[in-house]
């Protein structure tokens, strides 16, 4: 059985090539993680994944404590062997979810109920909120997410922290780093899983001089990886880098690097030039489901008439099974006929899209040319 461990094999400028084993499996770096929100990437099963190349999944700590609930997945063998995956499993701490009520009304609950901001309640001690999918109350303290995340087995768990929306003022991200740092010595002392890993997470908004210092200030734990939150929440992409490298720049450089929910694929390539290792978004199986695919001319959008007749494959230069074996006419006949089927293949072709991106940047660390890489893919 392999043991935690990371190192950095190789650099290009900022970009790192590296090695995180764990457990359930190697990851190399820089990597892409699949979400897999409630237990399942949607569309696909793990042999669609697994013949994608995913080394790594995301699950979602908010969603799969309100169904079906960490206890159940708990005595039923853990996550890995509910949703029948062999790799590695990262979770997140339900924070975002949580903090991203006040942002707007869940399923199931009248926007006109009252103050939106009322459904999520934040003390010193903790998170008071409702569930998305019936209205109940439901409290979430650091405690509780690490106990939720170790009944879930994963192999790398998450910090509760808050976090604040995008061009939230100094005063409120202030208040968010506190709190968050506050947070994470509950949580390190609420760690005794010995088959997981914590993540710390670093907050600071789009304010430079907070990013360091939260850095600094959550470095200072001996964790065995550290994460950048808070960004792509609605700040401007001009003030996010700046923000990610602040941070970055005073994260160690032996440790494995995060940053949270971002995102497209030219973000995944800036956030690798700015010293990033791992990532993860839904994006590309959300924008598959809406018939935005991934390609390396650029994106396409399959509902357009001009691909009615087309016999060409989606992307030439792809080896996955949508690729490999059906047209764009095809897959544009399965879109407007609102065809089950286009989920699997359009989110097969994304995720491979993805993973393939981050396959080629390593490599191109290998070779010393990131940064010419990195310069033609985001001009396709």
């Amino acid at each position: 059985m392999n043991t935690f461990s990371f190192q950095v094999l190789k650099t290009d400028g900022l970009a790192r090539r590296g090695q995180l084993n764990t457990p359930h499996g190697t990851i190399e770096t820089p990597i892409f993680m699949p979400v897999g929100t409630q237990a399942s990437v949607k569309s696909l099963g793990p042999d669609d994944l697994l013949t994608a190349k995913t080394q790594i999944l995301l699950g979602n700590t908010y969603h799969l404590m309100l169904r079906p609930g960490d206890k159940l997945i708990h005595r039923l063998g853990g996550l890995h062997q509910f949703m029948s995956w062999p790799g590695p499993i990262l979770t997140d701490s339900g924070g975002f979810q949580v903090f991203s009520l006040a942002q707007g009304a869940p399923r199931g609950i009248h926007k006109n109920s009252g103050n939106i901001k009322s459904l999520v309640q934040i003390d010193d001690d903790g998170v008071t909120f409702r569930s998305y999918i019936d209205g109940s109350t439901h409290r979430m303290t650091p405690e509780d997410s690490m106990r939720i995340q170790m009944n879930l087995g994963a192999d790398i768990i998450m910090a509760f922290d808050q976090c604040p929306p995008g061009q939230s003022n100094r005063d409120d991200v202030r208040k968010a780093m506190q709190k968050t740092t506050q947070w994470l010595e509950r949580c390190i002392n609420s760690m005794n899983r010995s088959e997981s890993r914590l993540f710390g997470i670093i907050q600071g908004g789009i304010y430079e001089d907070l990013r360091k210092e939260h850095a600094e200030e959550i470095c200072s734990t001996d964790l065995f990886g550290y994460a950048i939150g808070g960004l792509s929440v609605g700040e401007k992409k001009e003030d996010m880098w700046p923000a990610c490298l602040a941070a970055t720049q005073h994260m160690p450089s032996h440790k494995p690097r995060y940053l949270m929910g971002v995102g497209t694929p030219e973000d995944l390539l800036d956030g690798i030039a700015n010293g990033v290792d791992m990532f993860d978004c839904v994006m590309p199986t959300r924008n598959a489901r809406n018939g935005s695919l991934f390609t390396s001319t650029g994106k396409v959008s399959i509902k357009r008439s001009e691909y009615r007749s087309d016999q060409n494959p989606l992307d030439p230069n792809c080896a996955c099974y949508a690729c490999k074996s059906f047209s764009k006419a095809y897959l544009r006949h399965l879109f407007v006929s609102d065809e089950l089927l286009f989920y699997r293949l359009a989110s097969i072709h994304n995720i491979t899209f993805y993973l393939s991106l981050m396959a080629e940047a390593r490599i191109a660390i290998e070779e010393n040319c990131f940064e010419e890489f990195r310069r033609i893919r985001k001009m396709a």
